[in-house]
């Protein structure tokens, strides 16, 4: 009997990582762990209204079948004040609803590309993207960040990434790791990329309301759904980060640009949306509930992230041999240590030796070696002691 052929887009090398082996067997164990890797807020001991998040599920409307590719205009008006309070001005008819932003990407793949055609997206970044683009038979390219007292793009090497099979430049505002905003002048020198080459921007916003930037940085934190559109863009986002409700699998594309495009863009989104239908009716009706309660739990989770932040600054503070990178916005901060081995040996000896789970600079994408990426999400007494046995373990090997 033949062996069943599988697509080609699907032959991923699915070996689990010693690292990540190694942590599944400590967990099986019971062992304690560290865990500086911590992006889930719902397992991170926040205080969620239980019974108004619920009760919202409970819309008798929600049996009542009428659906909209692009969503119910209840929802998409939900997500309209968002940007409203963003300053942004959101037309309800270039808002579409998907249950996540993994789904609005790939969306937006089959909107703008054929097979074999390549998006750039910037790097170091979170490693989300590649099954997606595999999936959509879609090449990414990355293109450099480079850090010099704060993260900026690097213009050149950008464009000598764009091909003809080049059909968007994808960007996350704010960066995940690197926690930094895309600045207004690099936001124009991307659109006139776009521009020159016919290109559309996709941009990813779902850490935008977590600053950590001083008052007279709010220019940068604002949303790309605002302000001049002189090419295709797509704003993504969603409740996973903005309501921190990862569960309740929600999330939206703005569309914006230049009428023609534009209008050319609704029309096919809409028969995408419409071939998949993927929202279901109870979160539309639940979704303007929660945005409007985001602001509770944010407020929890930038005060723990803060308090963590001034933790680790403390923490380095009495010791050379460890240190961070600075941080706009997010969740996650950037460590530099020596490089004395391998990232994922130095992440492989924490977990072994201390149970701190923490990534490598690998993970994001960092080319070269001395980097690690905390989370500043987990519970501050976990955070504390593990970044302790980091600095006490790097000490050691350093000296």
């Amino acid at each position: 009997m033949r062996l069943q052929r599988f697509s080609q887009r699907t032959g991923w090398d699915l070996t689990e990582t010693e690292w990540a082996r190694r942590l599944r067997e400590r967990r099986a164990a019971g062992l304690p762990i560290l865990d500086l890797t911590a992006s889930n807020p719902t397992h991170c001991g926040f205080d969620y209204d239980a019974q108004g998040t619920l009760a919202a599920l409970g819309n008798p409307a929600s049996l009542d079948y009428d659906p909209d590719p692009k969503g119910l205009r209840l929802a998409r008006a939900g997500v309209a004040g968002y940007y409203a309070d963003h300053g942004a001005t959101v037309d309800l008819e270039h808002v579409f609803l998907t249950t996540s932003t993994s789904e609005a990407y790939s969306f937006l793949f089959r909107l703008l590309c054929d097979p074999g055609d390549e998006v750039l997206i910037a790097q170091p970044s979170y490693p989300l993207f590649d099954f997606l683009a595999d999936l959509n038979d879609v090449r990414l390219v990355p293109y450099p960040l480079f850090y010099d007292c704060g993260w900026h793009l690097d213009p050149e090497a950008l464009r000598l990434r764009i091909t003809s099979r080049t059909r968007a430049i994808a960007v996350v505002h704010p960066n995940n790791p690197t926690g930094h905003f895309t600045k207004p002048a690099e936001r124009a020198v991307m659109e006139q990329l776009c521009a020159d080459h016919g290109l559309a921007l996709i941009v990813d916003e779902v850490f935008l309301d977590y600053s950590l930037a001083h008052r007279s940085a709010e220019t940068e934190a604002q949303s790309f759904a605002g302000g001049d559109h002189p090419v295709l863009t797509f704003v993504l986002s969603g409740l996973s980060k903005v309501a921190a409700l990862p569960q309740m699998k929600a999330a939206w594309i703005i569309c914006q640009g230049p009428t023609r495009d534009l209008q050319n863009a609704l029309e096919r989104l809409d028969v995408i949306a419409d071939t998949f239908l993927s929202m279901n009716a109870p979160i539309q009706w639940a979704l303007p509930h929660w945005m409007a309660g985001r602001a509770e739990i944010q407020a929890q989770i930038l005060a723990r992230v803060r308090t963590n932040l001034a933790t680790l600054d403390h923490q380095l503070g009495s010791q050379s041999v460890i240190s961070r990178l600075a941080i706009e916005a997010g969740w996650y901060v950037v460590l530099r240590i020596p490089a004395t081995q391998s990232d994922a040996q130095t992440a492989f000896s924490l977990l072994e030796q201390y149970g701190v789970a923490i990534h490598s600079g690998g993970f994001f994408g960092f080319r070269d070696t001395g980097w690690l990426g905390a989370s500043l999400l987990g519970v501050e007494s976990e955070f504390r002691n593990g970044i302790s046995q980091i600095a006490a373990h790097l000490k050691r090997i350093h000296d």
